[in-house]
Parts: C-alpha cells; sequence; structure tokens
C-alpha cells in the first residue's frame, strides 16, 4: 500500500534545515480548508528562526506564513483552485483582544511556522475565515501580502499623516513594507540601516535618504514618527533620541531581551511608544489593492527565486547574507523533485 507522502522544509534546530517527510493530508477538520501551496515568502523571521533567536517557537518547526496556496476542494465561499492568501495569524475568537477586534493580538494567537508548523510543504489546512480572494495577483505576489501587510498595520498604528517625518530604522522587507506605506500616507521619509547595499536597493523605490548608524540626522529636533524594524536591542534602545518632542515611537520588529529607555526624556518629549504586532484584514486588503494597482511593485521586491528542493542547500546562505535580499519566494509551481508517492 502506497502513502502519499510530501516534504516539509523544517528547522530541526538552531542552525540545522532539512527537508522532512510527512503524510500529505487528505481533510480539513471543520471550518477549516485544505490547500495546496502556490508561493511561500522567506521572512526575517525565518532568519530567527535558523538563529535560535525567536522568542515564541519551539523545535522542530516547519517554517511559512509568507503563503500564497489554492483550495484544493470546494468549501464554504472558496471554489477548487482559486488562488488565496492565507492569512497565517490564527486566532481564538473569545479572548479580550479578539472581542475587540485585534485577533491580531489574541492572548491564544498560533501564527503559522512559528507556534504551529507552517506552509512550506505541499498541502496544509487553515481556517476558512483566514483566506483572502488573490484576484488579481500572481501567486509570488499573494505570497508578499502578508509581510507587506505588517508594515500597513504599524503606520495605520502610527497615526501618521502627510508631511510627517519619518524615520524608519531597518530597512529590511518589513521595514521597506513601513516606508512605502508611510509615503503613500504622505510623509517624507527617510532609512537607517547598517547596510549600505540595502540602503541603495532601497533606492529604487524612491526612499533616497539612507543613511547608516553615527551619520547626522538630517532634521532637526527629531522625527514626529520613528519606526523600528531592526530586531536588534541596541538599535531599538538608540531609536528614542531620534523621536521629536510630541512624536511617536512603533515598535515593529520583536526581540528576547528587556528594552530600556530614560524616563525623563520619554515625559519630556510626551512622546507614545506603540507595539505594533501582525496585521489585520484591512492591511491585508490595503496591500492587495496596492499590489493590484501597480502601487507596489513586486518585481522590485523579488529578489530569488526557489524551488523547496533549492532550499536545504540555499538556506544558511540566505541566512548569512540577508543584508543584500529583499524577498526570496519559493515558488511550488516550479518543477521540484521532492514532489511525488513513496512507498
Amino acid at each position: 500500500m502506497q502513502t502519499e507522502t510530501m516534504f516539509c522544509g523544517t528547522c530541526v534546530a538552531p542552525g540545522q534545515f532539512e527537508l522532512i517527510s510527512q503524510p500529505m493530508p487528505k481533510s480539513a477538520p471543520d471550518g477549516w480548508v485544505l490547500v495546496e501551496t502556490a508561493a511561500v515568502g522567506i521572512c526575517g523571521t525565518d532568519y530567527h528562526i535558523f538563529d535560535g533567536k525567536h522568542p515564541f517557537l519551539n523545535y522542530p518547526r516547519v517554517i511559512g506564513h509568507e503563503l500564497s496556496a489554492h483550495v484544493v476542494q470546494d468549501a464554504g465561499p472558496w471554489r477548487a483552485g482559486q488562488l488565496v492568501v492565507v492569512n497565517p495569524y490564527l486566532s481564538c475568537g473569545i479572548c479580550r483582544a479578539c472581542t475587540r477586534g485585534k485577533p491580531n493580538c489574541c492572548m491564544a494567537i498560533e501564527v503559522l511556522g512559528v507556534h504551529r508548523d507552517g506552509g512550506m510543504c505541499a498541502r496544509f489546512a487553515v481556517p476558512e475565515g483566514n483566506l483572502y480572494a488573490a484576484d488579481g495577483l500572481t501567486a509570488r505576489q499573494a505570497a508578499m501580502v502578508e509581510f507587506l501587510a505588517i508594515g500597513a498595520h504599524a503606520v495605520a498604528r502610527s497615526g501618521v499623516g502627510a508631511g510627517d517625518l519619518v524615520l524608519v530604522t531597518g530597512a529590511g522587507p518589513i521595514g521597506l513594507g513601513t516606508a512605502l506605506f508611510a509615503k503613500a500616507a504622505g510623509a517624507v521619509v527617510h532609512l537607517l540601516d547598517t547596510s549600505a547595499a540595502r540602503l541603495a536597493a532601497a533606492r529604487a523605490f524612491g526612499f533616497d535618504t539612507g543613511l547608516l548608524p553615527g551619520q547626522d540626522l538630517p532634521v532637526q529636533g527629531g522625527y514626529d514618527v520613528v519606526f523600528d524594524a531592526t530586531g536588534n536591542t541596541k538599535a531599538i534602545e538608540a531609536g528614542f533620541a531620534h523621536v521629536a518632542h510630541g512624536g511617536t515611537y512603533v515598535l515593529v520588529s520583536v526581540v528576547r531581551d528587556e528594552i530600556t529607555f530614560s524616563d525623563p526624556e520619554f515625559h519630556k518629549r510626551e512622546m507614545r511608544l506603540i507595539g505594533s504586532r501582525n496585521a489585520l484584514v484591512a492591511d491585508f486588503e490595503a496591500v492587495m489593492t496596492a499590489l493590484r494597482t501597480g502601487a507596489i511593485d513586486a518585481a522590485l521586491l523579488e529578489s530569488e527565486v526557489l524551488t523547496l528542493a533549492d532550499l536545504p542547500a540555499r538556506f544558511p546562505d540566505l541566512v548569512a547574507n540577508r543584508d543584500g535580499i529583499i524577498k526570496v519566494i519559493v515558488d511550488f509551481g516550479l518543477p521540484d523533485i521532492t514532489a511525488g508517492a513513496v512507498a
């Protein structure tokens, strides 16, 4: 008797990434939908998982939370073959946050690829309400929606408006997405990063003011809104000094460590400190609209396209050279030696 299997991209332990064989799921629980993976984006979160630096994760873990997929069979409003964006944030629906319309920070949240196994595999199941129609998008564009939605959510949380001076520290994918939506809100956006290569890549999106640590800031008195997307404790702490009096500091990245800052300076400036986590439906919709209309050029975000079979050999190199990467996509529609069944 043959058992159909699939290979899953798995961080077995820090520094160890493998393709692990698992049974291919044939059905989904009530209220869930079985989908076949179309494309997966590799994120800073995945790099942190490989490095052993993610604060909310246990090993081994199948990675993959930036996901597009095709519906396997008709289910609720979804039709077989339909391309969808997967919202990887699984919320309980009953806690205080959920009942107040904030499922992105649910008390019992499980994120695919972090708290439970993700979509770096041929097939998986997801709650029906976590799928969004990807009409007008390609599979690879749809796989970029989630990481851009994190930036869109951070900007929405911040209250950024036209004419505001904004500094985004960390010009990786999340920081770049944040910068794009801050710019769309009418802000004047500057970027700060340790990587000259990242700052150079950002120029393609119209961000000509790129700063390296230690350089003098080109504004007097600080920025109206500062976003941190570095994932670096020291950078987060340094960012407080860049916030103008009456300004706002938004922490988009997350670190394991405690963060310290000067309380007198914080109060003197009447600073707002905001945490931003994940994204809401409205953020996903805003990103999909931006991609459909061409307001965001997905082709400029795409650094490299791989197959699942490429990933074990390439993953350590991607982690080591992440400064030169915007977004790597694993395209499950490309020929891949991991497909098939075994006895």
